[in-house]
Formats: C-alpha cells, structure tokens, sequence
C-alpha cells in the first residue's frame, strides 16, 4: 500500500486517507491555483472504480476546479477500486463513519477553508443525503442528483413491496462482479494481487442480503431519509428526472423539509438515470452552474439570491408520442414554492365492478420504472397492455398536474397473495397511449410495507396505490386513461399463482397545478444538442413462445473503452421469462468486466477479467438463486465462487 501523500495547490493527485481502523481509502484530489486562496472542498464518495471504469467523468471535476476554484475530492468507497477493506454492502454503517473521518480529514488539509460540501449522482446522491442526516460539523450543504429518500421501496430492490424483477439482471447483479475486480496495479502498488485474492475470496453478493430483508425493516431504514427528514438541518439541493427511478425523492423531500425550514431546491427535469447534460430525453441543461450557485451561498456565503428564489424548479412534460430512445419531450419549465397554493385535488369516480382475470406478463411496454442509457430506455406505446387491463378514460380538459396521484381502490381477490398495477396515460386520438406515471402495490402489504397480511379470497378490500411523481400537461383533444392491471411485469414480479381480481369500486385523485401567477422559471445553460445515444450493439426485445405460453425479456449490451491505465470491457446479458400458465418466473444474467492493465507495478502488463452468472428461480413460495462468480488474471483462474440459497417469497 502506498502511504498518503498531500497534494499540492494547483494540482490533481492519487491519496490516501487513514480510518481510525487502519484502513486506507484512495482518493484522487483536485486542488484549485494558489492564487484562489483556502476553498471550499467538494465530495463524492462512490463503488464504481474512480480510476478506470468512471475515469470519464473527470471533466466535471476539472470544472469545477479550473473555472470554481473548488477543491474536489473524488473517493473510492471502502473496499473498491484502490481501497482498502471490504465491500460488504451498499451504504453500511461502516461507510458513514468512513465518510465523517473523511470529511475531517479533506476539512483539515491546508488548501482547505474547512468548509465542505458533497454531491453526486445515484449512489454518490444517497451516501450525501446520508451524511445530511449524519451531520458531520464541516458539512455545509449537499446535491443530491438521482437519489432516494427511501431505500426499500424507491430503489432497484423492491417497489410496492414486491421484487424488483428486471432489474435482477442489472445493478444487484452487476455488483457482485464489479467487487471482485482488482485495485489499479499502478496506483496501488507491489501488494495489488494479494488485495485481489483477498477480495475475491471474502467478497459475498450484496443481492443475497437484500432478499433476506423483503420487509421495510431496520435494515432498509438505515440509510434511508424517510421518514426522518428533521435529521436533515443544512441546505440540501435535490435534482430528480422524470424517466429516473427515484423521482419520488421530489416533491415529498421538498414538502418535508420547508416544514422544518431547511434551505432547498428542487430541480426535475425530464432526464433519465443520466447526466442532464447528455440525457435522453431532453431538453439538456448544463448543470454545474446551478450547483456552484448553491454552493457559492453555502459554503461560500456569497449572496446570489438563490435562497430568495422559487425552490422547486420542475419541467412540466406536455402530450406526446412515445418512443424507447426519445431525444426531447415538449413541455415548459415552472418556478414556486413547494408547497405551492396553486396546486389542489381533482377526483375522477372510477365506475365499477369489473372482473378481471389476472395476466401475469402485463407491463412488457413500460417494463423497467428507471430509463437509463439503452437498454434501460424509454416506455413504449402502452394500448396493448391497457387491452390487457381495466381501464377508464376521462376528458382532462387540458388538465396540468404536479405530485403524488393516487388511486383508492375496492377491489376482492380470488388469492391471498395478489398484486394491483396502476398506470396513468395520455391517449392520442388515434389510440397512442403514453404512459404518465405509475404505482404498484402487493396486496398483502395493504397494512405496511413492514408486514404481512394475507388476502381473505371473496374479501371485499380498501387499498390506495400511491402513484409516482410527476408533472405533466394533456393537450386539448387528448383523454386520460387510468389502468389497473393485476402485474407489472417485468418491474416487479408477478403475483406466484393464477388469480382473478374483481374492481368493486374506486376514485382517482390527481394533484392538479395551475400555473397562473406563478413565479418565471429560470434561464440554464444549455445541454448538448443531442442525447448521442446509440442503438448499434444493444440488444432490447421482447419474445412471445406461443405453444410454450411464455414471455420473455432479453437485453445484451456492452462497451469497451480507454481508461488512464489502460483498457476497460464491459459485457452484459440478461433474460427475464414468465409462464402465462403457472406464473412461474426465471431471471438469468451473465456480466463481465475486463480491465487492461497496461503496467502491473512491476513493469509488465495484465488482463483481470471478472464474470459472474445469476439465476433467479421463482416459484409459488420460494425464490431460488445461484450465483457463480469466476475471477481470471491472463485467461488463468485466480479465484472462482459459487452461492445457492433459497428465500420465502412472503406473500409476495
């Protein structure tokens, strides 16, 4: 291990920062000019390998360096990429004491004015909302972009109190490969391999522990800010998108905190799980102006009048045709307070009953909640699996909302494990149906997601399904469309038998928003021109066996590109299948990450290649995992690990 170095002004230098425990966490640090003085230090603090497999996104930080004057410090989370120790899991208690020594460390350094503020996107988003509630002394503001406030319900893990099936074959899976990788032979040092073996050989998949928790326990509370916003006190900017994943952690964090009084913004644009600047959909904006401007208030107490200013700042998406890889959204940007005085409810009366007999692979048009870079794209015409629903249409009358809708449901199944789906949608006059937003609920935790209660078959039940954030505006001539549907599949798993679902009754609640008098949005530099997304080599479809009476999912994706110390390859296979008969499910996976070394700290080169293979057996009552891990340095294996546990579905 290399011992720390400091960096000098005017620099960009390799550290490493000593825990209390013995443990040293690499941190690449980017020092501004002399001549600007003690500044501010900047934070992100993330899993995924600063020094080859994100090394792109060093321009931001030389932004915010070079024409800031910020300090910015870019850290490898314990156990990842350069540093020391083990990744046991996302955000452990562990990390969080990690980060408060950190904070005092980058706090106490002489380029420093002591002041520190923390961002990122996704991980690096939670891990700053976390420190806000940690409340480290030297922390004075956070920007948390594409972050929730709620890690059981509004992540990658579980939505609704159900599975999340698609993405299985996504980040809970991809994980367990990336924690296997080396550190950077180069940047680490003679020792590098030994750190490898040892990794490998300890390392266990975080996925396995996220099944063993299917309920909203302690476990899933730490780390998360709901429902404990009061431990928030210093000024938070949260920045969410609409095609994002956790767009929830919006308007309810906003209402919550202006309860308390805590400085914040609010900026939600139209983007996916992807920077602003890049993002399909568009339109793009620039970002690391706004966040300086924050920062400048509150970390370097210049007064800009941004704490003056509307704090919600929220793109209002107008009617539209979808498409998967779409490049811009119509609407208008709206400014105001948030709570805002011009919002009120609109309730639509949902005529009933109907009988519904429940298809388990409805959902194939929408079928993950969180639109990333492709395959993870945009939803599809929904009219196909709305034919496949309940549905009620309305005349909206160029209705505009902004929130939470809701829909209060009573409803009886023919099972005591059941799920309801609710998808809200424009609808072109020529039957093109867009989806608006979306809300799932497993029935059984009608109560509480942090309890079981099975259904009564015959029962008559009130439930209300919470549907996600959002802002949209019908145009004239289009109709809303409410359907209920009994999955949402492949966003969450199916229910685990056949079933029938009778709609007794129910209202619609919409958060209607009436721009008239509200404050001028402001002006953003823009984005690129152009998301540059690209559809050569990604594989997104959609197979139907009729005799077997299946459906299936398939996604194949990858990238190779150049990294500081050589060469990064990045493969990804995954397949999601449900049997229309039995709803039986099976999710598979095949990831691997290749690194090229170019210098292996002794002079040569080498190959770390990781592979890990997943699959997910769902049946009636249990979900059955196997996982094979196998780790190879110059095509000769250097560790190799396999994992078979089997988890109760819980009524879910």
């Amino acid at each position: 291990m290399t011992y720390p170095v400091q960096a000098r002004p005017g620099s960009v230098a390799n550290a490493w920062i000593p825990m209390s425990d013995g443990v040293f966490l690499a941190v690449t640090l980017h020092i501004p000019d002399p001549s600007w003085g003690r500044q501010p230090c900047i934070l992100e603090a993330l899993p995924y390998r600063k020094d080859d497999m994100t090394s792109s996104y060093s321009a931001e930080y030389a932004r915010l360096c070079g024409e800031y004057g910020y300090a910015v410090a870019r850290l490898d989370v314990r156990g990842t990429g350069n540093s020391g120790g083990r990744a046991t899991d996302e955000y452990p208690v562990q990390e969080q004491r990690d980060l408060a020594e950190v904070i005092a460390w980058l706090a106490a350094q002489p380029w420093c004015d002591s002041n520190i503020g923390m961002y990122g996107t996704s991980y690096s988003g939670f891990n700053s909302l976390q420190m806000a509630c940690e409340r480290p002394p030297q922390l004075k503001a956070v920007v948390a972009i594409y972050a929730t406030d709620d890690r059981h319900t509004d992540d990658v893990h579980y939505m609704g109190g159900l599975l999340k099936w698609l993405d299985l074959v996504d980040y809970p899976h991809y994980m367990t490969p990336m924690n296997a990788l080396p550190p950077v032979p180069a940047v680490f040092g003679p020792n590098w391999r030994d750190e490898w073996l040892a990794r490998i050989a300890e390392h266990e998949p975080w996925l396995l522990t996220w099944l063993e928790h299917p309920h909203d326990d302690e476990y899933w509370r730490h780390g998360s800010v709901r429902p404990d916003y009061d431990r928030i006190a210093i000024p938070t900017m949260i920045v969410a998108g609409w095609a994002d994943g956790y767009r929830n952690n919006s308007f309810r964090t906003m209402q919550r905190l202006s309860e308390k009084g805590v400085p914040r913004r609010l900026l939600a644009g139209p983007w996916a799980h992807a920077s602003t600047s890049s993002s399909a959909p568009g339109p793009r904006i620039d970002l690391v102006p706004e966040m300086v401007t924050w920062w400048d208030r509150w970390l370097r107490g210049i007064d800009n009048g941004i704490d003056r200013a509307p704090e919600a700042v929220w793109y209002s998406r107008a009617s539209h045709s979808p498409a998967p890889d779409l490049d811009l959204i119509p609407g208008v940007w709206r400014a105001d307070s948030w709570p805002s005085p011009r919002s009120a409810l609109v309730e639509y009366e949902l005529v009933a009953p109907h009988s519904y007999t429940v298809k388990p692979d409805v959902g194939t048009a929408a079928w993950i909640s969180c639109a990333g870079h492709l395959p993870w794209g945009q939803s599809i015409d929904q009219r196909y699996d709305d034919a496949d629903s309940i549905t009620w249409d309305f005349d909206p009358q160029g209705l505009e909302i902004a929130g939470h809708a809701h829909v209060r449901l009573q409803l009886m199944s023919s099972e005591p494990v059941a799920t309801v789906s609710a998808k809200l949608c424009d609808v072109a006059p020529d039957g093109t149906s867009t989806l608006v937003t979306r809300g799932t609920l497993n029935l059984t935790r009608r109560e509480g997601m942090d309890r079981t209660d099975p259904l009564v078959p015959g029962q008559l039940y009130d439930v209300t399904v919470e549907l996600e954030a959002t802002a949209w505006q019908w145009s004239l001539g289009r109709r809303l469309r409410l359907s209920i549907a009994g999955a949402d599949w492949p966003n969450t798993v199916a229910p685990p038998l056949p079933l029938t679902l009778t709609i007794v009754g129910g209202t619609l609640v919409l958060p209607a928003y009436n721009p008239v008098g509200s404050p001028a949005p402001p002006e953003f530099v823009p984005g690129d021109d152009t998301s540059g997304e690209s559809r050569e080599g990604v594989v997104w479809r959609v197979e139907r066996d009729v005799l077997k009476d299946t459906t299936a999912c398939v996604t194949d994706h990858g990238a190779v590109y150049f990294i500081p110390y050589g060469e990064a390859v990045e493969h990804y296979a995954g397949r999601v299948q449900v049997s229309n008969r039995t709803f039986e499910q099976v999710a598979s996976a095949d990831v691997s990450f290749t690194l090229r070394f170019a210098d292996d700290a002794r002079g040569g080169a080498v190959v770390a290649h990781a592979r890990s293979q997943l699959e997910v057996h769902a049946g009636p009552a249990n979900f059955d995992v196997a996982i094979t891990l196998t780790c190879t340095e110059n095509d000769v294996v250097v560790g190799e690990r396999s994992w078979r546990r089997s988890f109760p579905r819980d009524l879910a």
